[in-house]
């Protein structure tokens, strides 16, 4: 019955043979698994119900609600995990839970990771924005968790342990959608400064594309009996909720009770638990908004992930024992408190209330305000768990999917899943560059409330924690050059920024000369042309994505003879604005005459849809080509400057030839990617691969680089 490599799927009921067989794992240690799903439905209706703007209730039942606890133990060490069918817990919640687990098992509090599967159907613990506390409810929540737990470590028996992860991309999205520059909103407090929403609709004509990556990943741990009687699988995917009736577990608990038909354990005696906690997906959501709505239902959804969960864990390989090792750290954040106007504005709103809830968008932001103010502070902890070479983190926030993709691509251990609100619930955590983009997740609350640097700080504790976890250094990041980069790199350019940056962190220069730097109102680490040609086989090409800002660089020894190749992927419609975008620049920041070499996309005034080339307000000298550029599709350009003489190639073919006055400022050096020197018609899309070379390329050399891409998607 038993495989090394993967489950059987069992077609009836099979007992526990080996009770109390001790399993001979590395040098005689015995790993074994408990694992215990307790019921959490409340006791008594109606219930306050979290998950909007404002405050719900539900009167019953409308699904599951569970407590799915698992228990670990190498031997020498144990660790528990519970994941729970709720929106949020506060820190608080999770401490008193911790506490009482412990002392009902004798496992250290910094080995027990309690995770909310973030659920927006469940009953309120944890207030935030319009919505109060569910009281009566907050105790049968905590003692539900403690009884899972401490009902798992009772069940400890001889295990097998394994791990695999599936390519589940098709099933998560990025639902964070940044604004054409001139459909830009204002927030809650006044400000016009909404570059990037959630939800922008299907197909939406008012956005460009999504402000960010997603993490694919379905990371699955599974426990096994030594015959091969599943135990536990405990399961992890970024994606933020489907959508469900109060009150219920939305998609998390159907995917685990398909995942147990499945695999055909779904009536075992002790019962088989399967658990499916919450990753990264703070900007994540499976609505496939680039698409045209696709009809399906929270059953479909969730069969469909079970699916390729079952096909995974046949994949998987069974260990006899693997080291179990823990870590936690506490890390201390501001809040990002309100000014004293502000503060005014909020405590008039609060005392003109009717009621002790909000009963709007404006009445809930100026509570929050009052919230912030009175408790500037907070202190988060941070935890990492090792199981054999798998990591498992907990983060107590909502990030988004890049910050998950940042642990992954560092951790020590290969896979590592990420929980997130594990252990505590500060709200959404964007990167500090996704501040400068606007949005509810950014707006000051306790549902987004920490400073703009705890992003980086959250990932630097965490990495800290799988270090000590696993007794070895992060790995470094790192792009793989594939044959196109080596065809750039081959021709000696004076800079080649690959734009492949996952922070906030200066441009890198390929060719080791010059760093640029990113202005506000960039994202980073989308999906850039696709093609093995770029970063190697297996990779995705990273690039940024411009919303606003420009990339600018100051490369030493650039002359009047010279040329820049880049990629380059349009969002903005040809007829929005006079100029659709500028792709580069040369001149001197804010010269307001534009003096200077500038490459970019007509727009109403000149030239619509089509590549152009302007040297400045005074010379006022425009070519133009003749190709259409059809909107969000990669391109390859290339501009030539040598003297008077400007040629520009679009996918390795001449698309403008001609002459120009040379308007660069002497002794001006600075370049700018997204954007004009006078930030003029920035550039609402992505750039990558931008090289600069100090001399003029011929025709067949350019056309022998974009061919070194082919074919690219």
């Amino acid at each position: 019955m038993a495989t090394t490599s993967g489950w059987v799927i069992l077609t009836s009921v099979v007992g526990l043979s080996v009770m109390g067989l001790a399993l001979a794992g590395e040098g005689g240690k015995t790993f074994r698994a408990g694992a215990c799903a307790v019921d959490v439905m409340p006791k008594k209706w109606p219930v306050v119900v979290s998950g909007g703007f404002l405050q719900g209730r539900a009167g019953g039942p409308a699904g599951t609600l569970n407590a799915r606890c698992l228990v670990l133990d190498d031997g020498a060490t144990k660790v528990a995990f519970a994941v729970v069918d709720t929106l949020m817990m506060t820190r608080e919640f999770c401490d008193e839970a911790r506490a009482l687990a412990s002392k009902a098992t004798g496992i250290p509090t910094s080995h027990i990771l309690i995770s909310a599967v973030h659920s927006h159907s469940a009953p309120s613990v944890m207030g935030a924005l319009g919505t109060g506390v569910q009281e009566d409810y907050v105790p049968v929540l905590r003692d539900g968790i403690v009884q899972g737990i401490e009902q798992a470590a009772k069940s400890l028996a001889p295990a097998k342990v394994g791990w695999t992860v599936a390519d589940a991309h098709e099933h998560t999205n990025c639902r964070r959608w940044i604004l054409r520059p001139d459909r830009i909103g204002g927030d809650p407090f006044g400000q016009r400064n909404i570059r990037a929403m959630m939800h922008p609709g299907y197909q939406s004509p008012n956005h460009v594309g999504p402000a960010g990556p997603i993490d694919p990943a379905l990371t699955l741990l599974a426990v096994q009996s030594p015959d091969g009687r599943p135990i536990a699988v405990f399961a992890n995917f970024s994606m933020h909720y489907f959508g469900a009736g109060a009150v219920s577990s939305d998609y998390f608990g159907i995917f685990c009770a398909k995942l147990a038909t499945m695999l055909g354990a779904d009536k075992l005696e002790p019962p088989f638990v399967a658990m499916m906690s919450q990753g990264t997906a703070g900007d994540l959501h499976w609505m496939d908004y680039s698409q045209p709505r696709k009809s399906i239902n929270i059953q479909q959804y969730a069969e469909a992930l079970a699916k390729i969960a079952v096909e995974a864990l046949k994949k998987a390989e069974y260990r006899d024992w693997a080291a179990v090792a823990a870590c936690e750290k506490k890390l201390t954040l501001g809040r990002r408190t309100p000014d004293e106007k502000r503060l005014a504005w909020a405590r008039e709103i609060v005392a003109k209330m009717q009621g002790p809830m909000p009963k709007s968008q404006r009445e809930v932001y100026a509570k929050e305000a009052v919230y912030l103010h009175d408790e500037p502070t907070r202190e988060l902890k941070l935890q990492a768990i090792r199981v054999g070479d798998l990591g498992i983190t907990a983060i107590p926030a909502e990030v988004y999917g890049v910050t998950g993709l940042k642990l992954k691509a560092q951790s020590p251990l290969m896979p590592t899943m990420n929980l997130e609100l594990a252990n505590g619930a500060e709200g959404y955590i964007p990167p500090p560059e996704q501040h400068t983009l606007g949005g509810y997740t950014t707006w000051p609350a306790r549902s987004a409330g920490l400073e703009v640097q705890a992003e980086p700080k959250i990932v630097e504790t965490v990495l800290q924690c799988l270090e000590e976890a696993a007794g070895k250094p992060r790995r470094k990041l790192a792009v793989a050059n594939g044959p196109y980069a080596e065809a750039i790199l081959a021709s000696k350019p004076l800079a080649y920024w690959r734009m492949e940056e996952i922070n906030w962190t200066p441009a890198a220069d390929a060719a080791g000369n010059c760093p640029g730097t990113y202005e506000d109102c960039i994202a980073f680490y989308l999906e850039g042309p696709q093609s093995p040609a770029f970063s190697g086989e297996r990779a995705i090409n990273r690039c940024p994505h411009f919303a606003g800002g420009r990339m600018k660089a100051a490369p030493k020894g650039l002359g009047s003879t010279y040329t820049v190749e880049l990629w380059f992927w349009n969002g903005l419609p040809s007829d929005a604005r006079e100029v659709t975008g500028y792709l580069f620049s040369r001149g001197a920041d804010g010269d307001k005459d534009a003096r200077g070499d500038h490459l970019g996309i007509g727009g109403k005034k000149d030239a619509q849809g089509k590549l152009i080339f302007y040297n400045g307000n005074i010379a006022k000298e425009l070519l133009a080509g003749t190709t259409d550029i059809p909107l969000r599709t990669w391109h390859h350009v290339a501009l030539v400057r040598d003297g008077k003489k400007v040629a520009v190639y679009l996918d390795g073919k001449q698309e403008v030839a001609g002459e120009a006055a040379a308007t660069t400022p002497d002794g001006c050096e600075t370049v700018f990617l997204g954007g004009r020197c006078d930030h003029i018609a920035n550039f609402a899309g992505k750039l990558d691969e931008a090289a600069l070379f100090p001399r003029a390329l011929p025709a067949d050399e350019i056309a022998k680089h974009f061919a070194a891409a082919a074919p690219v998607r």
